[in-house]
C-alpha cells in the first residue's frame, strides 16, 4: 500500500504521457477499423461486438508481461443518427439486436482503451456508407461539428502559454483571464448559427485522471436548467474534450429504451442478490471504475436482473439513453488531450477530417472565430512529432476561408 502512495501518477511522470499516449494510438487504431464496419444494413450490436474483440485484441499486445492493469476506458458504442448519448444494445434484446444501420445517417462511434488506469476515449462522427462528396444539411452538420470542435480544443489552452515576444508580454498575456464557460459556449454558438445548427445541451467536457474519467472539473456548454461547469483547464492536466451539434434545437430528451452503459462507483452497499453481488464482483475485475456495457458480462441475463440493485444502492452509475427532443440528426466528437508547456498534445481522437469532401452554402464569417481558428494548439518544438500537429492547426482555418472563395466562385458564375 505504501508502494502506491509515493507513484506519481501526474505528468511530471513520464511514463504517465507514455501510458496515455499507447492507450490513445490503441483507441484510434480500433476507431478507424469500427468505421469501415458501420455501413448501412449493418445490425449496431455486432458492429459493438466486433469493436470490443479489436480493442481487446489490441490492448493485449501492449506491456506483455508486465503486472500492469489494462483493458477497456470505454466499450465501443454505436450511436444513430439522433442519438445523443453513447447506445450499446444488448444481444438478448430483439428489438435492439435487430437496429441496423441507415444509409446515409451521421453514425457516433465512441470507444476507448486505458494502460494502468489512464483511459484515452475517443468519438468521431460519420455518414454511413458515404464515400463521395457530401453536401446539404449532412455537410452543414459535419462542418458545424468540425469547426465548433476546433475552436473549443483551441479555448482549452490556458492564457499566455504559447505567447511569443518579451518576458513582459509574456507575463501580461499570461495574466489575463481564460474565457469563461458563458462565453465559450457563446462563441460555439456563432459556429452552429453559421451552418443554421445548435449546440446539444449539456454538451461535457472533463477532467481525467488515474482510474476517473470524470474529475473535480468539467466544462458544459449550453447548459440546462441547474446545470453548470466547474474550473478552467490548466497545464499538467489531461481533459476529454467533447462536443455535439444538432441539426435540430439542441435540446434533449430521455429515451425510453433501456439504459445498457453503466460504471462502478465508490460507494459500498450490502447488496442481497446473489445475481447483484456477482456482476459487482466480474465488474470490480474486468473494468474498475471505467464505463462497461451489460453486453461485456459473461452471463447478459444475470446482467440485466442483477444490474437494478446495484443502481438502486448507487453501486454502479447508470447511463441513461437520450436524443435530441426533435429527432433531428447530432454530430459528436470526443478527443482526449494533454496540457503541457508546450501547448495542446492530442492523446486520441477522431482522425482529421478532409473539409474538400463536404460542400455547404453556409461558413464562417465572424472575424473573432476566424482569428481563433488562426491560433496554433502548441508550440513547435522543433521536433519531428510537433511537425504534423503545425500542419493540422491551419487547415480549420484555411479551409473555412476556401468555402468562401468556393461559394464567391459560384456566386459569380
Amino acid at each position: 500500500m505504501s508502494d502506491n502512495k509515493e507513484i506519481d501518477y501526474s505528468l511530471n511522470n513520464p511514463d504517465t504521457l507514455t501510458k496515455y499516449k499507447t492507450a490513445g494510438q490503441i483507441s484510434e487504431k480500433v476507431l478507424a477499423e469500427v468505421s469501415k464496419l458501420c455501413v448501412p444494413g449493418a445490425k449496431i450490436v455486432e458492429i459493438c461486438q466486433q469493436g470490443d474483440k479489436i480493442l481487446e485484441e489490441e490492448i493485449s499486445k501492449v506491456y506483455r508481461g508486465k503486472k500492469i492493469n489494462k483493458g477497456f476506458a470505454h466499450p465501443t458504442t454505436v450511436s444513430p443518427a439522433s442519438y445523443v448519448t453513447p447506445y450499446t444494445p444488448l444481444t438478448t434484446d430483439e428489438a435492439e439486436a435487430n437496429k441496423e444501420i441507415q444509409p446515409g445517417e451521421p453514425i457516433k462511434i465512441q470507444l476507448g482503451a486505458q494502460i494502468d488506469g489512464f483511459g484515452t476515449i475517443v468519438c468521431d462522427t460519420i455518414l454511413a456508407g458515404s464515400d463521395k462528396e457530401v453536401t446539404g444539411r449532412p455537410a452543414d452538420l459535419i462542418l458545424a461539428t468540425h469547426y465548433a470542435n476546433e475552436i473549443l480544443l483551441r479555448l482549452m489552452v490556458p492564457p499566455g502559454l504559447l505567447a511569443q515576444g518579451t518576458e513582459e508580454e509574456k507575463a501580461k498575456a499570461a495574466s489575463k483571464k481564460g474565457p469563461t464557460q458563458t462565453q465559450i459556449t457563446t462563441l460555439l454558438e456563432k459556429v452552429c448559427e453559421a451552418y443554421d445548427c445548435h449546440l446539444v445541451e449539456g454538451t461535457t467536457s472533463w477532467l481525467f485522471d488515474h482510474n476517473e474519467i470524470e474529475g473535480s472539473k468539467k466544462i458544459v456548454l449550453a447548459p440546462s436548467e441547474g446545470s453548470k461547469g466547474d474550473g478552467t483547464p490548466e497545464t499538467s492536466e489531461v481533459w476529454g474534450v467533447e462536443m455535439g451539434v444538432s441539426l435540430g434545437s439542441g435540446k434533449c430528451k430521455t429515451l425510453d429504451e433501456r439504459a445498457t452503459l453503466h460504471r462502478r462507483t465508490l460507494q459500498t452497499y450490502g447488496l442481497k442478490r446473489p445475481t447483484s453481488r456477482k456482476i459487482l464482483s466480474e465488474v470490480q475485475k474486468k473494468f474498475g471504475t471505467f464505463p462497461f456495457s451489460l453486453r461485456q458480462l459473461d452471463d447478459e441475463r444475470d446482467a440485466k436482473s442483477g444490474v437494478v440493485e446495484c443502481v438502486r444502492g448507487n453501486v454502479f452509475r447508470q447511463y441513461e439513453l437520450c436524443g435530441d427532443k426533435d429527432g433531428s440528426p447530432v454530430g459528436r466528437l470526443l478527443t482526449t488531450i494533454a496540457i503541457t508547456k508546450n501547448g495542446i498534445t492530442k492523446l486520441g481522437g477522431p482522425p482529421a477530417l478532409d473539409v474538400s469532401k463536404y460542400k455547404s452554402d453556409k461558413k464562417i464569417t465572424d472575424e473573432e472565430l476566424l482569428k481563433i481558428l488562426e491560433q496554433p494548439l502548441a508550440r513547435n518544438t522543433g521536433k519531428k512529432k510537433s511537425k504534423p500537429k503545425t500542419k493540422k492547426k491551419k487547415p480549420a482555418k484555411q479551409a473555412a476561408a476556401e468555402e468562401s472563395e468556393e461559394d464567391e466562385d459560384s456566386d459569380d458564375e
